[in-house]
């Protein structure tokens, strides 16, 4: 069978490519630009192209699938559709993969990838997975993992456009319910109604966040976080630079003592998480502690590039005001004595209209405050949202806006002490540069 992808450079679209080329299907596809995912795809035996170009669409494709990243007016979707070759979306591709497999789930607007490559790192030894992962998981190196005749599904279970109701897991965790693609929703009553959906399709067990414990129903509902009434009880939280211990309670009283390979307050939550489905699964403390003090991240997740006593320098996904106050916090809290400097690059015109004074809030707790210009991915501008705009409402003294070309001379030339780079869009292009020059 032959598959082509429509959107093939996407994280969730390329880890299902990825997956197809291993079950030894021919893969075809079309990305706007290359990248290293597309490059390792390549080298992995797909034939793609980065031009609307419906002349390289191969004769023999029999399966289409596709991302709503990309619009209905693409010339390549308007072929498939007046050929009537079956088109069928990336969340309903990853449905028909998982069913009939013991699935774990792990949705939410924060912490879901994390949490995801959690899991399957923690179960990889003592389980049969196969792993959708929404991130390069560093200890996979792979945005996937494959294990033939695998017996559990492990799946990072995106709300965007609703995707995560094509999931039906055994277990499923919710992290998170801020509001976010408000594109598609309109407002946070809708987001939160379909994490409802979500919910209802749980078959076991759902594991939820005491902060949105109360806004989902479930007959089979553990709450995990740091108050007294929550099944799993996180507590004793300490920190390193490069680690985090805490213990983690059952609503027995029994105590469990970790350790994780990454740092951050909010790196302990997604880790409760995780071995809390441990536990759950019946691994032992010992198995559990095994593996999570071995987890060494997520690129783009709290990504350490330098780490001197003159320069610490972390990279993150984070685009939404509360991923990037979490990690604000903890950087600050790891290096209160040293001076922040935070470079934003935001993620849609929307998304920057819809939180604009948030975004200004949670970047004005950094010393420094450098923005790139807007990144665009679906959406067309939309009149007077810009960086300036959202620039004009930082309160930082020290606020500036720079275009990608100059940002590493001015970077250079105003050597920070802890810098951060953080969003969605290609600011990640310049990380390595700027890990070079600095």
């Amino acid at each position: 069978m032959s598959v082509y992808f429509l959107g093939i450079g996407g994280i969730g679209m390329s880890a299902i490519a990825r997956y197809f080329l291993q079950c030894g299907k021919k893969v075809y596809g079309y990305d706007r630009t290359p990248s290293p995912l597309t490059d390792q795809l390549q080298q992995a035996g797909a034939v793609l192209h980065f031009d609307e170009d419906i002349t390289a669409i191969p004769h023999d494709v029999e399966y289409v699938v596709y991302t709503p990243a990309v619009p209905k007016s693409h010339l390549e979707y308007i072929y498939f559709q007046e050929h009537n070759i079956p088109i069928h979306k990336r969340s309903e591709v990853l449905g028909k993969l998982t069913d009939g497999h013991f699935t774990i789930a792990v949705a939410g607007t924060h912490g879901k990838t994390t949490t995801t490559s959690m899991l399957a790192h923690l179960l990889d030894p003592y389980r049969s997975i196969t792993a959708f992962i929404g991130g390069i998981a560093k200890n996979f190196d792979s945005n996937i993992v494959i294990h033939k005749d695998f017996d559990t599904a492990i799946v990072e279970a995106d709300e965007f456009d609703r995707s995560f109701l094509t999931l039906h897991p055994a277990i499923a965790v919710i992290t998170s319910m801020d509001a976010d693609h408000l594109d598609v929703y309109g407002d946070r009553s809708h987001l939160i109604e379909s994490f409802q959906l979500f919910a209802n399709q749980v078959k076991d067990t759902l594991l939820i966040h005491e902060k949105v414990a109360d806004l989902v129903r479930h007959p089979h509902k553990l709450v995990y976080g740091i108050g007294e009434a929550c099944d799993y009880r996180i507590s004793e939280v300490k920190m390193t630079p490069r680690t985090a211990r805490f213990i983690l309670t059952e609503k027995n009283g029994t105590p469990h003592h970790f350790t994780i390979g990454v740092s951050g307050q909010h790196n302990v939550t997604n880790a409760a998480a995780a071995c809390a489905i441990g536990l759950l699964l019946g691994l032992t403390e010992s198995q559990i502690q095994c593996q999570m003090e071995g987890f060494s991240g997520v690129k783009r997740r709290f990504d350490y590039q330098i780490c001197r006593d003159d320069l610490v320098f972390i990279d993150d996904y984070a685009h939404h005001p509360e991923e990037i106050r979490a990690i604000v916090t903890a950087v600050k809290r790891l290096y209160a004595d040293k001076e922040l400097t935070v470079v934003f690059q935001p993620h849609l015109y929307t998304r920057t209209r819809d939180f604009g004074p948030q975004f200004a809030e949670v970047l004005s707790l950094a010393d420094h405050v450098i923005l790139l210009d807007i990144y665009p991915a679906r959406e067309l501008p939309i009149e007077g949202i810009t960086s300036q705009w959202l620039l004009n409402q930082i309160s930082s003294k020290s606020k500036v806006l720079v275009s990608k070309e100059i940002l590493v001379p001015y970077l250079c030339e105003n050597r920070p002490q802890v810098l951060l780079t953080v969003g969605a869009g290609d600011i990640d292009r310049l990380v390595p540069e700027i890990k070079n020059r600095l």
